[in-house]
């Protein structure tokens, strides 16, 4: 199954948002490490409307948690310093898709431990310096979904 983690998220629209993109194509949704703001705040209620209900929502405190409570996943983590774009990478059903805060992404240790799994998203404009959390996540899990044949 996929699964998509969040590390330290931000702006409470963005979580939201990602929470209903889970909820409507049934992936798990982990959210590690400390947050910007609180679950119950009215912009995340607003952004994952009635939805909530719906996403299968895992907190872990840190990378180390995520990692002990999904032993089998393969770790594929997203970053705009990676040359690999998502298209080029073969998704395997027990795909953790690890997405970074939102003014920061993925601590450079992480992501120098695992430069063999990490991916990006191409942007046609190098002005630009990333995409909104919640596109990217769409982006990448939907061609994880397609390539898996969850649909």
């Amino acid at each position: 199954m996929l699964r998509v983690a969040l590390v330290e998220p931000e702006i409470p629209p963005n979580t939201g948002n990602v929470a209903r993109l889970c909820a409507a194509t049934r992936t798990p949704l982990h959210i590690v490490g400390v947050m910007g703001f609180r679950l119950d705040e009215r912009a995340v209620r607003r952004a994952g409307l009635d939805y909530w209900p719906e996403v299968e929502l895992h907190r872990q405190r840190d990378l180390a948690a995520l990692r002990a409570a999904l032993p089998v996943a393969r770790f594929v983590y997203l970053t705009t310093k990676a040359a690999r774009p998502y298209t080029d990478w073969r998704f395997c059903a027990n795909d953790c898709l690890v997405f970074g805060r939102e003014t920061a992404g993925l601590p450079e240790e992480l992501l120098r431990a695992n430069w063999s799994n990490c991916i990006t998203i191409p942007m046609l404009n190098p002005k630009v310096r990333s995409l909104n959390l919640a596109t990217s996540v769409a982006i990448v899990l939907y061609e994880a979904l397609r390539q898996t044949n969850a649909f």
